[in-house]
């Protein structure tokens, strides 16, 4: 029954005997769950294969936690030693009698026959204030099986800062605190925020953002999120499994949502894959003269890299440069001399998903491209038989010195980069719906600029990126966001104003329906386009390319430019079509193959 309670019996199931069968792999292993760990940790040892599909926040888990058993280990072992050392402080041969035995138990140590004495073991050096605070910070994580990502939070620092104001002898509160007292008073505070938001949604209105996932039950969740320029707060979470495969079941839940908030308050709708996109959006639509639908824009460029790395060629590199990194991390000897000729640079980069994990990791191999090769030219390596001769290693090498694979890696990483690129854009925090019309189109350019001799090639990118980006993605009010962007309205670079001009007018129409509503825009637009008046001055021309988006409003006659403020949660909000990537996850994906 003890075993039961190791965690990570969560990511195993327990067979017959004392073998187990991993979660991630589906591999079985003999031996229980002390090999389990092993294998799950991709620690070369004990003979135990490492899981090839692991998380690696469940990797790193797993390591935490042999490493904490270790340390245990190995101070109870010094202090079984200590007490040995202790007792055998007197070095007694066989011819001594009996007399001089229990004399030599009852004499001073001073009067001993030459006592044989241990030194005894170096104590550990005390450690810091900072470092004692950082290992009782590592035991809470781990004594309360917390993942590691919560030390990512804003909340984290926030916690450790106004704990280090409070000084030596600080309590935090105790259980019943946490449950009643903060309960309460968070629940009240967040109640106050809530209120402050909903009558901005009248002037400015709001975003209502739907993120599915599915849980360790199975249970296909939805979460509701709504956002407007000051806030973004949690709605609600629905259970949605028994409905998830229904469209209207699941166009009703959309219909109840868009009613809490008042459908004249809603402007976007944002909304994942997961869903049946095209259905749900179409029905949205329809019903709602007022709204817009699109797909989060980082899961967008993640199925985009996605469908890049199926095209042929990309797909052999990929596997190539996996089979490099098979070789170097799944030997520790190996892995060690790499880092000695990288600088201490990993070959492997992580991303927030598998296809951006595997172009990252190309990106990184081409970097350390000639080290690679210094190191299978070197003596370390060439003089070591179980590295040279070894026939996997033979194929490994065979990629390494083949020219056709690196000019694939060059390739690779010249037509992914570009959408890596808007990725990072989209999803540092800033607001992205203004200049992501932008990004596609100068990432798009960038491929038809570096296959401008080699149309097919061109064609075949380029048809995927206009797949995804246009039949799920664009938005009529990223053209419109676009067009009303000072950066990109000035910019004498930028050839696409026309095109964008029409979607910005289909937006006012379907935002403002009748000609009252729209009597004063057509003298704004004149003023904006022309950048006459204010958005003339000196400062509002050098604020053009350094400072979001920001429209003048007169204090004295402020109707004229309120329908900009319809575009409030859209234009504004910084977290918009970027913030749910856990939901682009699978359970199953693992890292660059490893």
């Amino acid at each position: 029954m003890v075993r039961e309670k190791d965690i990570c019996w969560e990511y195993a199931e327990k067979l017959d005997g004392n073998k187990v069968k991993c979660k991630f792999c589906l591999r079985i292993l003999n031996g229980g769950i002390s090999r389990l760990k092993h294998h799950l940790s991709r620690l070369p040892s004990k003979g135990v294969n490492p899981c090839s599909k692991v998380r690696d926040d469940v990797s790193d888990r797993v390591r935490a936690i042999i490493a904490s058993k270790d340390d245990f280990k190995e101070t109870g072992n010094a202090k079984k030693q200590k007490a040995v050392e202790g007792k055998s402080t007197v070095n007694v041969t066989p011819s001594r009698s009996l007399l001089s035995l229990e004399a030599t138990a009852s004499t001073p140590v001073m009067a001993k026959v030459y006592p044989t004495v241990m030194p005894m073991p170096m104590a550990a050096p005390p450690l810091s204030s900072q470092e004692n605070a950082e290992k009782n910070i590592a035991l809470f994580f781990f004594e309360n099986k917390l993942d590691f990502s919560v030390a990512r939070s804003p909340s984290y620092q926030l916690m450790v800062d106004a704990i280090g104001k409070c000084g030596a002898g600080f309590t935090g509160p105790s259980a019943d605190m946490l449950k009643t007292t903060w309960l309460e008073r968070i629940k009240s505070e967040v109640s106050l925020q809530t209120k402050d938001a909903e009558k901005e949604w009248a002037t400015t209105g709001c975003t209502i953002i739907a993120d599915t996932w599915i849980d360790n039950k199975s249970r296909a969740l939805i979460n509701f999120l709504v956002s407007s320029p000051s806030r973004t707060f949690f709605h609600k979470s629905v259970d949605a499994s028994s409905i998830f495969k229904n469209t209207k079941c699941v166009a009703d839940l959309f219909d109840s949502v868009i009613q809490d908030f008042g459908a004249e308050n809603v402007v976007q709708i944002i909304m994942d894959s997961g869903f049946n996109y095209a259905s749900i959006a179409n029905h949205i639509l329809q019903n709602y003269g007022t709204i817009f639908v699109s797909t989060c824009a980082s899961q967008c460029l993640n199925l985009i890299l996605e469908e890049f790395s199926k095209v042929d060629w990309v797909n052999k590199c990929i596997s190539q440069a996996q089979t490099i990194s098979k070789l170097i991390y799944n030997s520790v000897s190996i892995l060690d001399l790499m880092k000695k000729f990288t600088g201490g640079q990993e070959l492997i980069k992580t991303g927030i998903t598998k296809p951006v994990s595997n172009f990252l990791s190309l990106q990184s191999m081409l970097k350390q491209r000639s080290r690679l090769k210094q190191m299978l030219n070197s003596p370390e390596f060439s003089m070591n038989s179980s590295y040279a001769n070894n026939p996997k290693n033979l194929a490994c090498i065979a990629i390494i010195e083949d020219g056709d694979f690196w000019r694939a890696v060059e390739e690779s990483v010249a037509i992914s980069e570009p959408f890596l690129k808007v990725m990072r854009e989209v999803s540092d925090g800033k607001p992205a719906v203004g200049s992501i019309y932008e990004l596609m189109t100068r990432a798009k350019e960038s491929i038809r600029t570096y296959y401008i001799m080699d149309e097919s090639k061109c064609k075949t990118f380029l048809d995927i990126v206009d797949r995804k980006w246009g039949d799920q993605l664009h938005s009529p009010l990223h053209s419109a966001a676009a067009f009303l962007n000072p950066s990109v309205q000035y910019n004498p670079e930028i050839k696409f104003l026309v095109s964008i001009k029409e979607d910005f007018f289909k937006v006012i129409e379907k935002l403002l329906p009748t000609p009252d509503m729209r009597r004063d825009i057509t003298n704004q637009i004149f003023i904006f386009t022309r950048a006459s008046g204010m958005f003339g001055c000196n400062l509002a021309m050098e604020a053009r390319d350094t400072v979001a988006p920001e429209w003048v409003e007169e204090s004295d006659n402020p109707s004229p430019t309120q329908w900009l403020d319809r575009f409030g949660s859209t234009l504004d909000g910084s977290d918009l079509n970027t913030r749910f990537h856990a939901a682009i996850f699978g359970a199953n994906d693992h890292l660059f193959g490893l």
